[in-house]
């Protein structure tokens, strides 16, 4: 398997994307943002059709949108009451660009197959660097406001009274998932990203508790996840979407069940 260059390109490219994940999904979900992850990944879409359409990159173009609207977006988590029909309709907005962008451009619709469920064919050694180059940027950041991010995550109210930045911890906060949510559509399409940026994040909080642990536990089920989505992809010509869905919601169930468990002994 690894004698194809594709394939050793795309498990290189898929090990930092998983790393990048798991740890800002561990975020998302303590700041109870997986709608906002969600969200960004169709706004991805309509960007990378925008980069496909100019004539940039659409790993550009998706980190040019997704970054523009992860703070605005990301405001409406603070209007609970009007936040479902205005995500639901950005979303839908958003989808619609896209596919705009896309008949507008005068590339094939394996473009649009790329983008919406990822490629492990695709990938070349340019734009691994490329991924290698942010996914670094982004847990560069999370080591520099770890400590605070952790505070503000898991008691919003007590680190205002600590008198920490708590806005710009949320934007530092928004900027890292944008590029995450970029990141990760990489392997997994714009479609399915916010599979990676959430159910480890979650299936980790059933199992365990402090911080270090779920990052690590978040982020090992990623890379597993990804890591088994691309041999099983390689030996079965499946789409590697698929397997990774798959496995991570099967480990999402078996630590519900889990807590469950415990919680009845």
């Amino acid at each position: 398997m690894f004698g194809y260059e594709f394939m050793r390109q795309a498990f290189i490219a898929s090990t930092f994307i998983a790393i990048t994940a798991g740890l800002v999904g561990v975020f998302v979900v303590s700041r109870n943002m997986s709608f906002l992850s969600h969200t960004l990944s169709e706004i991805g879409f309509a960007g990378a059709s925008f980069g496909i359409l100019i004539g940039i990159s659409p790993l550009a173009g998706m980190i040019i949108f997704t970054l523009v609207s992860s703070v605005a977006v990301g405001s409406l988590s603070t209007e609970s009451s009007r936040r479902e029909a205005s995500i639901s309709a950005i979303s839908s907005l958003f989808i619609g660009l896209g596919i705009l962008f896309l008949s507008l451009s005068s590339e094939s619709s394996s473009y649009a197959t790329n983008i919406l469920f990822g490629s492990i064919v695709g990938i070349s050694a340019k734009e691994v660097h490329q991924l290698l180059i942010l996914a670094i940027f982004v847990i560069f950041i999370f080591i520099i406001f770890y400590k605070p991010l952790s505070f503000d995550s898991f008691d919003h109210i007590g680190a205002q009274a600590a008198g920490l930045k708590t806005r710009l911890l949320s934007i530092v906060f928004l900027i890292t998932l944008a590029l995450s949510v970029s990141i990760g559509a990489q392997i997994v399409g714009s479609l399915l990203v916010f599979v990676l940026l959430t159910l480890p994040g979650a299936t980790a909080k059933y199992l365990v508790h402090s911080m270090p642990k779920l990052i690590m536990v978040s982020v090992g089920l990623s890379l597993a996840g990804v890591w088994l989505g691309l041999y099983l992809a390689f030996i079965t010509n499946w789409p590697v979407t698929f397997f990774i869905a798959a496995f991570e919601v099967i480990a999402y169930f078996l630590g519900l069940s889990y807590k469950n468990w415990k919680l009845s002994h």
